[in-house]
């Protein structure tokens, strides 16, 4: 944990008590805050009363006490219209922040030298993250992992002079810290996403870019027409910060860039590291953040050799391109992550002979973004909210089967993959589509997939002859 100490003995408002929200109250209250805590969910008010946390309801409180405001990520700022405690602390001259900022004003505090990258993006940044990550753990640096991938990042370990914090930030989290300035910042790529909480394009973009402009380093993509912009902003401005151009192609004017599945630096002959070693960075989408994790590396001093060798032994990230397991020829991919249809473009980009699970809480285009990858795509299985308006996007276009749930999907693709001729054939679960349908969140609906592609490949291994059964 990281208690914060900079707010000791001031009277601090926090609304919000899922996972974050209740790690920055226990950071505030270890730090000696006097901190009041209110959640418009009754079940959330419970779990942080058993706590032993005191629960001020903050629409009958005097905010002219508080000092600070503290909101969660989650909880809408501006868009579609600002929560009823961000009104309330605005007309009483409350500041509004969030766990990043206080992690940031802690770091000022404690060691204002110490290692800390911040990673952005649309696309790419979870994986990037932990790629950063298991890097500098490889090279044998301290490292402590967290912010939007998992870990809150006030329940990580303070910031030291000795200790690199490598934490992933949403456009949310970004916009609650105003003095959010990382040794090293990375803001990977700019699509559509997430308007309905930013407005429009421009101010999204703008809350992304302020990551990359307020870094000691920032390392900014020019695979997209907005990164493009931002870091002809950025390297135009005067002043001692740098930045530096990454592409996941083999672009002429990036610093880091890749050329022919090598990590290459402008000026130097010898690859960074080859991709082809990397079994769990396979697509031209991981090309991107290998770029990216390379060009993080250096900035920290890590050699040539330590970036190759912890590419190599790199996992992967679970619920991004997940190999889960094999039935025969066929290969289950586990892709939960890909939320709208840029995330799972990647994927299709990845593999041939693509039997298709997708659908969900659809997000704004659709899939029709990916028709130029359709051939790819030997069927489709469509669950969810998304079935009817993806059924019309594919049409005659991709054979698809309404399966309704995700077991039913599961099972349906299995056993069309297993009658394939191809080398190797695909279930690929790249839903393209928010999971609040039917799963709390795309991690369960990961979670979900795997358990059933892992009891599907007992049952076969139990029987001489392949049986698909789906269900309900």
């Amino acid at each position: 944990m990281t208690p914060v100490k900079t707010l000791r003995g001031q009277s601090i408002a926090v609304f919000g008590l899922g996972g974050s929200g209740l790690s920055t109250v226990r950071a505030l209250v270890e730090g000696g805050a006097e901190v009041a805590v209110w959640d418009d969910n009754l079940s959330a008010r419970e779990r942080a009363a058993q706590a032993g946390f005191a629960l001020v309801d903050l629409a009958r409180a005097d905010w002219k006490g508080f000092r600070l405001f503290v909101l969660s990520p989650g909880v809408p700022l501006t868009h579609p219209a600002p929560h009823w405690t961000v009104n309330l602390a605005k007309a009483a001259g409350v500041p509004i922040v969030g766990d990043i900022e206080l992690f940031s004003r802690e770091r000022a505090a404690r060691a204002p030298e110490a290692p800390f990258v911040a990673i952005t993006g649309t696309n790419g940044k979870s994986t990037t993250t932990a790629l950063i990550a298991h890097v500098l753990r490889e090279a044998g640096r301290d490292v402590a992992l967290g912010g939007n991938i998992g870990t809150p990042v006030l329940d990580l370990p303070p910031p030291a002079n000795t200790r690199t914090h490598v934490i992933e930030c949403s456009s949310y989290q970004i916009d609650l810290a105003p003095s959010l300035e990382p040794s090293v910042g990375l803001l990977i790529n700019v699509t559509p996403d997430h308007l309905d909480r930013h407005g429009d394009l421009a101010r999204y973009a703008a809350v992304k870019e302020r990551l990359a402009a307020q870094s000691e380093i920032a390392l900014v993509g020019v695979d997209d027409d907005i990164c493009r912009d931002i870091y002809t902003r950025l390297n135009g401005r005067t002043g001692a910060r740098r930045v530096a151009a990454i592409s996941g192609a083999d672009s002429p004017t990036a610093d880091i860039y890749v050329r022919n599945r090598c990590v290459m630096a402008r000026g130097e002959s010898e690859p960074i590291a080859d991709l082809e070693e990397a079994g769990a960075l396979r697509g031209a989408h991981n090309a991107q953040n290998a770029a990216f994790a390379c060009g993080a590396a250096r900035a920290l001093g890590v050699e040539r050799e330590q970036i190759a060798r912890g590419f190599r032994s790199f996992p992967g990230l679970a619920h991004r391109m997940e190999e889960v397991g094999r039935l025969g020829r066929v290969l289950f991919i586990n892709d939960s992550k890909a939320t709208n249809a840029d995330a799972a473009e990647k994927a299709l980009l990845s593999f041939r002979d693509i039997h298709w699970i997708c659908g969900g809480r659809p997000k704004a285009g659709g899939v029709e973004p990916l028709r130029p990858l359709f051939a790819r795509v030997a069927k489709a299985y469509l669950i969810g909210e998304a079935t009817d308006e993806f059924a019309r996007t594919l049409n005659d276009t991709v054979p698809f089967e309404r399966c309704g749930t995700l077991k039913v999907a599961i099972a349906a693709a299995a056993r069309d993959a297993m009658q394939s001729t191809a080398q190797e054939p695909v279930v690929l679960l790249s839903p393209a589509c928010a999971s609040f349908d039917q799963f709390a969140n795309f991690e369960a609906r990961g979670d979900a997939f795997r358990a059933a592609v892992t009891e599907l490949l007992k049952r076969q291994e139990a029987v001489a002859e392949p049986t698909f059964e789906g269900g309900a």
